[in-house]
């Protein structure tokens, strides 16, 4: 950072001496000179003439020096008279007042030239003068400044120890805002590098670069919490996989004694049927972790097929449920249905809606002891969509409970003397309601039963 303000340092040096020789020179056949040349070249001209009983004399060189730079001259005797003239263009008179010479010498640019005025004396009569001016193409300004000078040579000391130790504060200013600079940056760096860590510490938002170190700090806290929602979720997968894993031993385990069992004897017909049938069931149940698995990868990969389609919402839950009654798992258990609209209608994928609403029934019934009542009641929510209720008088979840019942792979206490399931059924009950536009409400109270509330719009 401190080489970078020296290159900039450098740089507003070199940018101020370009300019000062962008104003202050001028061009010319030998390169760049400064803007008084014109003066000090009509001054030396003199140099190259001779001025000797009234007749002039210049040496060849002059001449070519007037060509080569493309200017022009004229020689005045001392009545201001020409008596020779060069390159001089029309416009210029052939004689001068005195009041005219002298206005040559404060004289602007005017038709293309700026004239500058010279003289050179007589060799033999000193009295007699010879003047000249010589016209130069380019745009000059005439300008002298008048001082002091025994003033200024009293201060040009303190003028020059004032210069050096304002350049020496500057440069020290520099220095030291550099070093702050360097530090406050390096600071910055290192809070960049160590979010990628882990072990970033908050920095302090104020000065010049507070907007900077609110952003990092704001990075930090986003991070934290990724990183809490990743572990959360990798816990939840882990815990997720360790259930799924137990659950599909747990069917698999009488599957395969009771296999052996038929492969080792010769049982009678009777013993035959009840194996199969044991068999039969928890092959069924192996096959609906299986299904709820591959419900659940589509649903979050959006590939689930939906076809939507209008259905009479009455006629179509009551025989959802009725198939459901007719499992003899829950024959003799008391499920009613209730519809408040015969002809109520609405937008539905029906077999994704069915096991959504399946879903939430059955972790009623199974989830609760077998005298649980569960009823479901289909209503219109202000002609703006149906408003379907599972209710139930069971055991209820608390608070704790029902912020967590829509997680994945999540199982409340309730299950753990019933643990068929896949801890999948309400979140893919909660996925399907949202794939048709709904939600679903969930009141609860431990020991008093539970009531889910699904709302769906009529056409989605």
């Amino acid at each position: 950072m401190v080489l970078l303000l020296s290159v900039i340092l450098l740089a507003g040096t070199a940018a101020a001496i370009g300019l000062f020789y962008y104003l202050f020179s001028i061009p010319e056949p030998e390169g760049m000179s400064i803007a008084y040349w014109p003066q000090v070249f009509t001054d030396s001209f003199s140099a190259w003439t001779t001025y000797e009983d009234g007749k002039l004399s210049i040496e060849q060189i002059g001449l070519d020096r007037l060509d080569e730079y493309g200017l022009w001259i004229q020689f005045l005797d001392e009545s201001g008279q020409e008596i020779f003239s060069r390159n001089k263009p029309a416009g210029y008179p052939e004689k001068y007042s005195a009041s005219e010479l002298i206005a040559l010498r404060a004289s602007e640019y005017k038709n293309g030239y700026t004239v500058f005025a010279g003289s050179l004396n007589n060799t033999d009569k000193s009295d007699e003068i010879c003047s000249y001016v010589i016209g130069f193409p380019y745009h000059i300004g005439k300008y002298m400044l008048h001082y002091n000078g025994s003033r200024v040579a009293r201060l040009s000391p303190a003028a020059r120890i004032i210069f050096v130790s304002a350049l020496g504060i500057l440069i020290a200013s520099v220095l030291i805002y550099g070093f702050w600079l360097s530090g406050k940056l390096s600071g910055i760096t290192d809070g960049i590098k160590n979010i990628s860590l882990r072990t970033y510490h908050p920095l302090t938002e104020q000065g010049m670069f507070h907007e900077i170190c609110h952003a990092l700090n704001k990075m930090h806290q986003e991070i934290q919490h990724a990183d809490q929602i990743s572990a959360e979720t990798e816990m939840k997968r882990r815990e997720w996989i360790a259930n799924i894993t137990h659950d599909l031993k747990t069917p698999l385990s009488p599957i395969k004694g009771y296999a052996e069992l038929l492969a080792d004897t010769c049982p009678d017909e009777e013993t035959v049927h009840e194996y199969g049938s044991i068999i039969l069931k928890n092959i069924n149940h192996t096959e609906r972790l299986i299904n709820d698995l591959k419900l659940t990868y589509q649903l979050d990969s959006d590939s689930m097929p939906f076809h939507p389609k209008e259905v009479q919402m009455a006629r179509t839950v009551r025989s959802w449920l009725i198939d459901l009654i007719n499992d003899p798992s829950f024959s003799d258990r008391d499920l009613s249905f209730e519809s408040r609209h015969a002809e109520l209608t609405a937008v539905i994928d029906p077999e994704l809606l069915r096991r959504a609403i399946t879903n939430l029934v059955m972790n009623a019934l199974v989830h609760n002891s077998s005298d649980t009542k569960v009823s479901v009641t289909l209503d219109a929510d202000n002609q703006d969509g149906i408003l379907l209720s599972i209710r139930d008088n069971g055991k209820g979840f608390s608070e704790q409970e029902q912020s967590r019942l829509f997680e994945r792979y999540y199982r409340g206490t309730n299950t753990k003397e019933k643990p068929e399931g896949s801890g999948l059924g309400l979140a893919i009950a909660n996925q399907i309601v949202a794939l048709h536009g709904g939600r679903i409400l969930v009141k609860s109270q431990p020991g008093e039963g539970t009531e889910f509330i699904i709302h769906i719009p009529f056409q989605h």
